[in-house]
Parts: structure tokens; sequence; C-alpha cells
């Protein structure tokens, strides 16, 4: 296979790791937890993973551990870091006992039902070492969520003498690990799961879970193109340029992106849906500060926008909310109605209110809102062109205050989805790093008997060296909410704050943002050189923990 010369020396790259577990270590049980929400419908569901103490790591006595054999699954949407995650989890049991194996089920939870792995030894490992995607084995979005999976799955990890497996994924994946972790706990079959947070999107966290692995990368990666843009954008001085950046439920990415190149606008979805503002509002802003700018004859500029604004804007929620449970209940008869039909059908079959915000949708926004649903039975927002429909809208403002002697300037508009360009990146030193860690801690929560824990490392702001490696047990995270029509337990999401430090810092600065052209050019990531320059984390979670 050819390599990049930044292959060949990245692969050569020693992840740092916490000083905690570096040797010997202990397990420090701390309080017992509850969940986030909904305490008793948890507990009730999961008696027998609920309630369980954090767990922190420290430097203990070294004592003989019986080999083990291991089994992992890359779960959902890649991210940076999932190979030192999986090469951490090697090491860490391969530093307990060498005769521990590690097998790796391919293309997600699908090949543990369907009996589909391989051993990953070191000559593969070694491969993979430092580098992006999650190509080692695979990844797959099948739920795990039946008894018949859960059975089929047992039966190859008894067969493979698996004791433990590891689920590296995003909240959906970790509240699958859960469940899968108390049935295995409730049968009596002495399997452990493990989990590990994973997602470019940035909604999983708390106060345990610093950030989900990836999210690094991907800003980083998001804001060297922006950053190429808006010189380009500086240069020409006749485009606005409309960003569309993914982050269906949160605007974690499009906020940290904000802050590493201060563009002229950037919507963030959470305060959308707090000011209760409609899609006319969020058009009549990003039109003025374009307004505002052709008065100082600047016609340029750039706008960033969350892939899943739409869900945001209160009415279009109440609309996708509706539309959601409606076609999950008529999917049959709705697969029946001519193409030429479907809008018609829809609006005489929702609600008032709802029919009325569907009716006054252009006609292709309309059709993506009731294509194929995702694997939870969602509209896909992804597929919402939110980027062209804000700029047309913009446009034809525009058009109207023109005729009215209100606006002075041109506009032309450019488009742009960063999506998948950021979710394979080769990691980051921070991502290298917190994840080859990430998969370390999970080995030893495996050693130490643990299920039903997400693997946990924080103070990820300072030296590695002070990283405090250790559990939380998964079902603190956990909140009732309506899945498929139905109530069901999952890990709660965590939006942006707007009472947090980076939402804070990114209000403080966008009036001058707006006007001035303030750009800021972040470039490549570094990997080699000042740690200044090559080890910093994101503004978010320097802003959070007041660095």
């Amino acid at each position: 296979m050819t390599k990049s010369a930044l292959q060949i020396a990245r692969a050569a790259y020693q992840p740092k790791l916490p000083k905690a577990l570096k040797g010997a270590v202990k397990a420090v049980a701390g309080a017992p937890t509850q969940s986030v929400a909904d305490q008793d419908e948890i507990k009730k569901l999961f008696p027998n993973t609920y309630g369980m103490p954090l767990i922190t790591f420290e430097p203990g006595d070294a004592v003989e551990l019986p080999a083990m054999n291991v089994g992992v699954i890359l779960s959902g949407g890649q991210a940076p870091g999932g190979h030192n995650v999986i090469s951490g989890i090697f090491d860490g049991i391969k530093s307990l006992n060498a005769d521990s194996k590690l097998y790796g089920f391919i293309l997600g939870p699908g090949g543990l039902v369907d009996h589909n792995y391989m051993e990953l030894t070191a000559p593969i490992i070694d491969e993979y070492r430092n580098t992006g995607g999650f190509d080692i084995i695979g990844s797959g979005r099948t739920k795990l969520e039946a008894v018949e999976q859960f059975e089929k799955g047992y039966e190859i990890l008894k067969k493979l003498d698996i004791k433990a497996l590891v689920i590296i994924g995003g909240d959906d994946s970790n509240t699958n690990a859960c469940v899968l972790a108390e049935y295995y706990a409730a049968k009596n079959y002495g399997v452990q799961v493990v989990g590990c947070p994973k997602t470019i999107d940035g909604d999983l966290k708390n106060e345990m879970i610093e950030t989900s692995f990836g999210f690094d990368t991907a800003c980083k990666v998001y804001s060297e193109v922006i950053g190429n843009i808006q010189r380009d954008c500086n240069s020409a001085r006749k485009y606005w340029h409309f960003i569309k950046l993914m982050g269906r439920s949160a605007s974690h990415i499009a906020l940290e992106c904000a802050l590493q190149v201060q563009p002229n606008v950037c919507i963030v979805s959470e305060e959308v849906e707090a000011k209760d503002m409609s899609l006319d509002d969020v058009v009549t802003y990003i039109a003025q500060i374009v307004a505002e700018r052709a008065k100082d004859g600047n016609n340029f500029g750039t706008v960033l926008i969350p892939e899943g604004l739409v869900e945001f804007i209160p009415a279009m929620k109440s609309l996708i909310s509706e539309l959601n449970d409606f076609l999950a209940a008529n999917a049959e008869e709705f697969s029946h109605i001519k193409k030429s039909h479907q809008r018609d059908y829809i609006i005489s079959k929702l609600s008032p209110a709802n029919a009325a915000v569907y009716a006054s949708l252009p006609e292709g926004v309309a059709r993506q809102l009731t294509l194929d649903r995702d694997p939870h039975g969602n509209v896909q927002v992804s597929l919402i062109e939110t980027e062209k429909l804000l700029s047309e809208m913009v446009a034809t403002k525009l058009a109207t205050w023109k005729a009215e002697g209100k606006f002075v300037g041109k506009f032309a508009a450019q488009h742009h989805f960063f999506g998948y360009e950021g979710r394979c990146a080769a990691p980051s030193n921070y991502d290298a790093d917190y994840c080859y860690s990430l998969g370390y801690t999970a080995a030893n929560l495996i050693a130490d008997g643990k299920t039903g824990y997400m693997s946990s490392v924080r103070n990820t702001t300072s030296p590695a060296e002070e990283w405090i490696a250790g559990g939380v047990p998964i079902t603190m995270m956990m909140n009732m909410e309506r899945r498929h029509g139905e109530m069901k337990p999952v890990i709660q999401k965590a939006l942006v704050r707007l009472d947090g430090a980076p939402f804070r810092t990114f209000a403080e600065n966008r009036e001058q943002w707006a006007k001035c052209t303030d750009f800021v050019y972040p470039g490549p990531i570094q990997y080699f050189g000042p740690s200044a320059v090559c080890d910093q984390p994101t503004k978010t979670l320097l802003l959070e923990q007041g660095k």
C-alpha cells in the first residue's frame, strides 16, 4: 500500500497518556449516581446498571491478571480518532496480559449479530495508528434493541470467549450499549459492555465527558476551509458565502468554527429556538447585515449555518415533530401516494397550524421533509439545503428593499456544505491523545469488571500528564424521549448553552464581526512543531474551563 510522507511520519507518533494510566492502576469509586432526568423510569428499565458510582483511576500496585478476550464495534458516523481508541484498547489489554486478544466486529453492530469479525493483531493495529477514518473494521448504523439480536450476539461472544465488548459511538450507540449491558447483566451472561464517546457534532458531553472525540479535528478541518473561503471572499469582494456545517441536533460545530474564524454571521439554532424566531426573522437578520455592509461598499461576507437549523425554528419544529409521528404511523399508506399528490395528502392530514406552515414552504423544501427517514424515524435534516433556502430568501428580501430604496448594494451568493470532509481526517494531536487515552481507560474499566460504563478522560485543557481517567455510568446521562412515536430511554443530547462561556464570547463579538472584516485564517492542522500550535484544544473547551 502506497503511503504519503505524512502517513509514514504520523505512524511513529506515540500518543500521550495521563500519568495515572502509565503503570498499574486501581479504580477508586466515587458517589452513587442517578440519571439526569426521569429517575424512576430509568431505574425501572435498568435495575442492574443504575445508580453505580463514578470511577477514577489512580496509580496502584501491580497485580497479575488473566488474559481476556475483548470485542470492539465502531458504530454510527465516522469521527477522527476512532483508530486510536482501538489502539488504546489493544495496548491497554496487552499491558495487563500479553495473551489478551482483541476482536473487531465488521461494519458496526450488524457484525456482532451476523457473526462477522476479525482478530485485530499487532501488525493490523500498527497500520492504523494515528490515522483518520473507521476503515480498520468499518462502521454501521444497525440498532441493537431486539432480544434476538442480543442473543445472536451472545452466541459469537461465547464462542470466542469474549468477556467484554467496547462500543465506540455517539449518544444513540451508547444508549444501545447500555441496553445491551443491562440485558447481559440480567441474564448473568458474564459479558461486560463499555462505551466510548464519539461524535463530531460535540453533543455527547456532560460534567464527566468533557467532549466527544473527533469534534476537535473536524472543527479544525472546517475552520481551515472556511478561513480559505474568507481569504477568497476578501480578495474577490463580490460574493456572500453561505456555509452549512454538520451538527444536526446542536450548533457546537458552527459556534466553534465561528470562534476560530470570526465570520460576519453565524446562526446558532439554540438561540433561534429560545427567541422563538421564525424563518423570516432569521432571513431578515442576515439581510440587515448584508445591507449594513453594503453601505460601506462591502458586498461580500460569510454566513455559517448549522445543518439542523430548520428543526430549531419553533414553527418548523412543531411541523417536523407531527410529520415524524404521522409518517411513522402511516408509512405504508404514504408509500402508495403518487409523488404529485403527496403534498396535498400531507396538508390534509396535519393539524391546521402545521398544515399552514407546510403549505407555505417552497416545493423543494416541503418534499425534502417527507423523504426517507433516518434509522431513528426522523426527518433527514442534512438533506434539506438550508444554505440555499436562506440565500434565496435573503436575495428576495434584498430585492424588495432595493425597490424601496433600503438596499444600495449588490448581492451574489455561493453555497457550501462541509460535512464528510471533516469526519475521517487524520486526528489532531489532541484527538490522537484523547482517543488513545479513552481506549486505554476502557481496557482498565474492563479489567476492573465494570459494565454499563462509558470511558471518561477529563481535565484535557491541561497537559496530558494531568488528565483524569475513569468511568461514568451510562444511565447517569439518560432521560426519556419520544422516538418512533413512543417514549424511550436515551442519552440526553448536550445543546449549546446560551449562558455558557463559548456562546457569551461569540455574542459579545458578533456585532463587530458583522460590520467589520475581522476574518481569522487558522490554516491546516499542525502535527509537528511547538505545542502551542500543535496541541491546542478547541476554543469551546478552553472557554468552558475558564482558560
